[in-house]
């Protein structure tokens, strides 16, 4: 098997170190190197103690045959764009379970015809999580309004929709919402 632990680490900007110390329980900077660098056999449980400390799921640390990945071409930062110093690839990013999408059909806020605006789902207990995001809630009919979350009112959702001069809007008590989490933007 093929990890993508390094690329993964480093895209995160985490040493060794750090991630050995964000596993649980935590680990040493040199066991992290040698599942990396494949002088250790990854094991399912490694992958996903690794995941966890990386904030991302344990399949984005495997390389498999028919996943694509994206060759750096180069890192960006307040000075400028850079060639990378070693070689970097990027795996683009696969939909969590529970995630909805929202199709971009016409121009609205920041976002333009063409896009696909990821979503994850969110049970009131979590509502408190999508606060000034933006986010898709039901309302009554089989309707839904995209709006900007700005507050709560007890139970009640208060959201100032996209449009310009738009005036906030309260929906009560909402069954769930779907918070924006990734942008695909088609060129």
């Amino acid at each position: 098997m093929i990890t993508a632990i390094r690329e993964v680490r480093r895209a995160k900007g985490m040493t060794l170190d750090a991630v050995a110390r964000a596993c649980i329980p935590p680990t040493t900077a040199q066991t992290i190197g040698r599942l990396e660098t494949g002088t250790r056999t990854v094991s399912v449980a490694w992958l996903n103690r690794i995941a966890a400390a990386l904030g991302v799921a344990p399949a984005d640390l495997v390389t498999l045959p028919d996943r694509a990945t994206l060759p750096v071409a180069a890192t960006l930062d307040a000075d400028g764009a850079h060639a990378p110093r070693q070689s970097l690839t990027l795996v683009p990013p696969e939909p969590s379970a529970g995630s909805v999408a929202i199709s971009v059909d016409g121009s609205v806020g920041d976002y333009r015809a063409g896009d696909a605006i990821w979503c994850e789902l969110r049970t009131p207990d979590r509502f408190g999580e999508a606060l000034n995001r933006d986010v898709l809630v039901p309302v009554a009919a089989g309707r839904f309004l995209f709006a900007r979350l700005i507050g709560r009112d007890g139970d009640a959702l208060l959201l100032l929709p996209l449009t310009p001069n738009a005036r906030p809007t309260a929906i009560p008590s909402p069954p769930w919402l779907a918070q924006a989490a990734r942008l695909i933007r088609a060129l």
